[in-house]
């Protein structure tokens, strides 16, 4: 019996080796129950392994043929529904692989709400392979913003109907994969393309969503199979979601910058590594977009989506909020820099304190005299104790008095006066 399911692989073999058009092939009225007669089903999955190999390395374009996709279909469910508790994560990457393969050479043209009906079926199919569910929300906010590009950002009532359905699939499905930080960014890139489509209400649905996620991150994750920490990806995500969140209207029943505010909130709360300083450098994150908050035109915007800059138009009680906010985080980050006076974490007091003095140089207005002397104060704190790299005080130095020279920059001539450099004997 062993001999004869192995001639019947090598036939299969064979076959998929000279035949390249898979519409003839799969129109053969035999082939699939011919694959019905390998009964032991981890022979199956490889013949079926084999077949998508073949059609993924020569199917040369995408394709909408009915008999193509049934029996691919038919395929892939086999492989999917042959994972288990013990299948191991190689065999699941393998499998999941060869299915986005076929998801994403699957094109129906321009009948778009074809293609999304395709990618219902397909959630519904391959339900238990994670990356297979993130390709498939992927492709579904491809298909949102074709749409934007075909209707040149110009939503009908029946185009604007079809992108909220895009939405809805992608917020439906994120919450059922186990990653977190996939969660995470496929939270905010939804957001983005509802934000990017007008549905300003499903886009804060999105934002909000991450932001309640962000207190479950985990203090360590498995990446590439081994436990790391999972700062350095939180802050990456942070700075991603800053850059956006610039260009999101508020609410008008929600308040002044209500998404910034819950954000800070979280960050707030969140129990970080002792050893670890990226909630001042998430801080100070937060200072460069508060920062960009206050111009009178924000420096990039979404096509047809009004921003804060173009709903409040620079209005006073806006600014006084954004001042008001600043303040609450420049404590926060003068209250971390003063737990590092102790002897082993004097290094790390100077490190910070510089990188905060080139923010305030960067975003602040040093002709505000509070905002002066507290960079003053920095710049003293950083080579208070001799960690200051001598080479980088002389050359930001040397930039604040070519700075100086610029036209309205003239405040920064006394502000150079102000700043000692210190030998380090």
């Amino acid at each position: 019996l062993k001999r004869i399911i192995a001639g019947l692989q090598t036939i299969i073999q064979k076959v998929i080796t000279y035949i390249y058009d898979f519409a003839l092939l799969f129109s053969v009225e035999k082939f699939l129950p011919f694959l019905d007669m390998f009964q032991k089903e981890s022979v199956r999955v490889e013949v079926c392994k084999c077949i998508m190999e073949s059609f993924i390395k020569h199917q040369q374009e995408s394709t909408k043929d009915p008999v193509i996709l049934n029996a691919l279909l038919h395929i892939c469910k086999t492989m999917h529904d042959s994972v288990n508790a013990l299948t191991l994560e190689d065999e699941k990457r393998t499998l999941a692989a060869l299915i986005n393969g076929f998801i994403k050479m699957v094109s129906f043209g321009r009948d778009f709400e074809q293609q999304l009906s395709f990618y219902v079926e397909a959630r519904s199919m391959f339900c238990n392979l994670e990356p297979v569910l993130v390709q498939l929300i992927h492709s579904v906010n491809q298909l949102a913003m074709e749409t934007r590009r075909v209707m040149k950002g110009n939503h009908s009532r029946k185009t604007a109907a079809f992108v909220r359905a895009c939405v809805a699939f992608c917020f439906i499905t994120i919450p059922s994969l186990s990653s977190i930080f996939t969660r995470l960014n496929l939270y905010l890139h939804s957001g983005q393309v509802a934000l990017a489509n007008q549905c300003l209400s499903q886009a804060d649905a999105f934002f909000k969503a991450a932001v309640s996620l962000v207190p479950e991150v985990p203090k360590m994750i498995s990446v590439d199979g081994k436990m790391r920490p999972s700062d350095a990806f939180l802050l990456e995500f942070l700075c991603n979601f800053f850059s956006t969140l610039l260009v999101v209207p508020d609410h008008p029943e929600q308040g002044v910058l209500f998404l910034v505010r819950g954000l800070l909130n979280v960050i707030q709360d969140y129990t970080w590594e002792d050893n670890s300083d990226d909630k001042v450098r998430i801080y100070t994150n937060v200072l460069h977009l508060l920062s960009a908050m206050t111009q009178e035109a924000f420096i990039y915007h979404v096509d047809k989506v009004d921003s804060n800059d173009t709903l409040y138009g620079g209005d006073s009680k806006f600014l006084a909020e954004i001042n008001k906010l600043s303040e609450t985080v420049v404590s926060q980050i003068l209250d971390h820099l003063k737990t590092l006076g102790k002897e082993e974490t004097l290094k790390r007091q100077s490190q910070l304190a510089l990188y905060f003095f080139n923010t305030i140089l960067a975003h602040g207005d040093l002709r505000n005299n509070r905002l002066n002397q507290l960079s003053v104060n920095l710049w003293n704190l950083a080579q208070k104790h001799g960690f200051a790299d001598t080479k980088t005080m002389v050359k930001t130095l040397e930039y604040i008095k070519r700075r100086s020279k610029q036209p309205e920059m003239s405040h920064f001539t006394d502000l150079a006066l102000r700043l000692p450099l210190q030998s380090r004997t």
